[in-house]
């Protein structure tokens, strides 16, 4: 059974059935995302120190690491927006590469969310073509992804559907709304735990550069849900994805009726939360043990998987 989700109620179900290499093409990334002279040194090949509780990396493999969830995220919106996934000269690279499963143009009864949905669709595709850049003959190629049943199993997770109900993330706006949300605040955190682990001050305000379309993508996405009264559904999925890395409690819904939490910060310190890469790996394997299943049924390219 295939449910679509309408607003307002905690499970309100209606049942029914740009190309650049290290060689040539150096300063098109400087001028792209602001990496200087000696980030463009360290993205050929220099290692990173070691970071508190992490390992030691070096710039690629967090770039790579980076590119993985990029391919997630445009391979999603690509098909929710257009009804097409990203072109074959935007995907080969290093590692196994693979297909991917589901995904279709969504009918979108809000123009506005169908034009934000445009616009999102249109800056990861625009993130994974600068990593891509910037990598060169590093980047990894874009692994298996899927976008079917790693929907409908993270709905379940979070109680959205019943334990043998299909969660169909194209239906319409409201499941395009909560399928984006499973995954949007995770690309925000995935940055922020990385940039200790970024060697040069260069790479680092690259990636902070696409931090913040990140976080104005997870601000766009909880506030469409919010206004649409998406509250119980929002922090259903929030207390699923903190379920999936034991002891903590990193995640944050929406707010209620009477309070809006648009964004998502430490109420005392008003700053966002980062995640590391296991606790990012976590979610998008939809398991508590850093199994590739999920969002990668294979894993994901590079060193860090």
């Amino acid at each position: 059974m295939t449910h679509h989700l309408t607003r307002g109620a905690s499970k309100a179900l209606t049942s029914q059935d740009n190309t650049v290499d290290f060689a040539a093409g150096r300063r098109a990334f400087i001028q792209t995302v602001g990496l200087g002279a000696a980030g463009v040194a360290v993205l050929g090949g220099l290692d990173v120190q070691p970071a508190a509780a992490q390992s030691a990396q070096t710039d690629i493999d967090i770039f790579n690491f980076a590119l993985n969830l990029e391919y997630l995220e445009a391979e999603f919106y690509q098909r929710a927006a257009y009804g097409q996934g990203l072109s074959a000269a935007d995907v080969d690279g290093v590692g196994n590469p693979g297909p991917v499963s589901g995904g279709r143009q969504v009918p979108f009864a809000d123009p506005n969310i169908r034009k934000i949905a445009v616009e999102l669709a249109n800056d990861e595709l625009a993130h994974v073509r600068t990593l891509r850049r910037a990598l060169g003959s590093n980047r990894v190629a874009r692994p298996a992804i899927d976008l079917n049943l790693a929907f409908t199993l993270a709905a379940r997770s979070a109680g959205l559907v019943g334990p043998n109900d299909v969660f169909d993330a194209y239906a319409n706006d409201a499941n395009f709304l909560l399928a984006s949300y499973i995954f949007e605040d995770v690309g925000t955190s995935a940055y922020l735990g990385a940039g200790p682990l970024i060697n040069d001050p260069a790479n680092l305000s690259g990636a902070a550069r696409i931090l913040a379309v990140e976080g104005y993508h997870a601000g766009a996405i909880r506030t469409e849900l919010y206004v649409n009264g998406f509250y119980a559904q929002a922090q259903a999925i929030s207390n699923a994805r903190n379920s999936l890395n034991p002891g903590t409690n990193l995640d944050q819904g929406i707010g209620d009726a009477n309070t809006a939490n648009i964004v998502l910060t430490n109420p005392t310190t008003g700053v966002t939360p980062g995640r590391t890469t296991t606790q990012v790996l976590n979610i998008v394997y939809l398991n508590a043990n850093t199994r590739p299943t999920g969002f990668f049924p294979n894993g994901l390219n590079g060193t860090i998987r």
